[in-house]
This record gives structure tokens, C-alpha cells and sequence, in this order.
């Protein structure tokens, strides 16, 4: 099955979702236009190995969490939001929304008040008929896109945490875990810092 998916997401990758995060990225920055404190704007295509490494996932019982990946999977193509300060996520947020049609919302915070970890928005959004080339039929392309909006801060943590934290094959020792989490209540603290300052100013 593996081989099959990763041949039949590839040709998609290449023929669809590429050119669509780059329609995408244009419309994106369109509808932001003069706002004020972004770092960044990103709209990128899930890449083959991640699709299927995704596609592959079970549940508790052994069951595939996806039957029919190809559409299932919301994130194919993923946009990502980069501000300066936490201000600007909702800011951000609410001069984007009335553009898109708002499928899901969810706010990533860790499970415990004692525990620093990931942060962020989330949005799952309909992808828009503005946001594919006019050579990609509109059955071809996904029907969703996710959307992260995100400070700088949350940005490096989620980045560097993925890349330390998230990869079973590197075994991190206790005191290495503890200083994971130091470096995120840093960066926690940092983030309030800089928003109090620039809202006080």
C-alpha cells in the first residue's frame, strides 16, 4: 500500500498541490495586505513522506486512523502566519477570516498550567476557488487547507521541538527533557515580555 500512496501523492504533490501553495501564498499575502508585525507568510505541500507517514497511522486497535487518505487528510497544504507579538495572532486572525469560508478552530495549549510546551491557532479552512490556478480542475484539488497563525517565539519552539522532541529514534535523557522544557518556559516568558512591552509602550 505504501509504495502505491507515495507514487499516487507524488504525482499530486507535483501536479496540484505545489502550484495551489503558490496561488495560495499570493492570495494569502493579498488578503493581509499593510497589516502591521508579520514576520513571515508561508504556504507549503505536505511533503511525500510525511503524507504517507500520516496515511499510515493506526489507531489503538491496529485499525488505519485514514481509509481514503488522499481525501481525508486536511493538511495537504498547510499556511503558515509568522508574527511579531501574541496581539497580533487574534489581529491577524480577524483580518483573514471574513475571507475564507471557517471550517475549524482550535487553540494548542499544553495540557497543564505546569507544563510549557506547544502553542498556537489552528484553522482548517475550505480552500478557496481564488486559490487554484485556472489549469488544476476544481475536483482535483483539496477541498481544505490548514492555517497556523503563530508569534516568532511559538515559531522557533514548535520548530526546534519537532526536530528534538518528536523523532522517536532520538532518546532524549531526563535532564535533556528538562532542559526542552526550560527552553520553552524561556520562550514562553519571552513572548509576554516583548507583547506587554509593545502594548505598554
Amino acid at each position: 500500500m505504501s509504495d502505491g500512496l507515495l507514487s499516487e501523492y507524488s504525482a499530486r504533490y507535483n501536479a496540484v498541490l505545489e502550484p495551489i501553495a503558490k496561488e495560495l501564498t499570493a492570495l494569502i499575502v493579498d488578503h493581509l495586505g499593510n497589516a502591521p508585525h508579520i514576520d513571515r507568510v508561508s504556504v507549503r505541500a505536505k511533503s511525500p513522506p510525511r503524507f504517507v507517514t500520516k496515511a499510515l497511522k493506526r489507531d489503538a486497535s491496529g485499525a488505519l486512523l485514514y481509509t481514503e487518505p488522499l481525501y481525508q487528510i486536511q493538511d495537504q497544504i498547510g499556511a503558515r502566519i509568522i508574527v511579531y507579538y501574541i496581539q497580533d495572532v487574534e489581529a491577524i486572525r480577524d483580518r483573514l477570516m471574513p475571507f475564507f469560508t471557517h471550517i475549524e478552530a482550535r487553540t494548542v495549549v499544553p495540557e497543564s498550567e505546569w507544563e510549557f510546551g506547544y502553542f498556537g491557532r489552528h484553522f482548517v479552512l475550505a480552500m478557496p476557488t481564488e486559490g487554484i490556478p485556472p489549469e488544476i480542475r476544481m475536483e482535483d484539488a483539496p477541498r481544505f487547507f490548514e492555517l497556523q497563525i503563530k508569534t516568532l517565539f511559538q515559531h522557533a519552539w514548535s520548530e526546534a521541538n519537532h526536530d528534538l522532541g518528536y523523532k522517536p529514534e532520538i532518546g532524549l535523557t531526563s535532564d535533556q527533557k528538562r532542559l526542552l522544557a526550560y527552553a520553552s518556559a524561556q520562550a514562553w516568558g519571552a513572548d509576554r515580555a516583548f507583547n506587554e512591552l509593545v502594548t505598554n509602550r
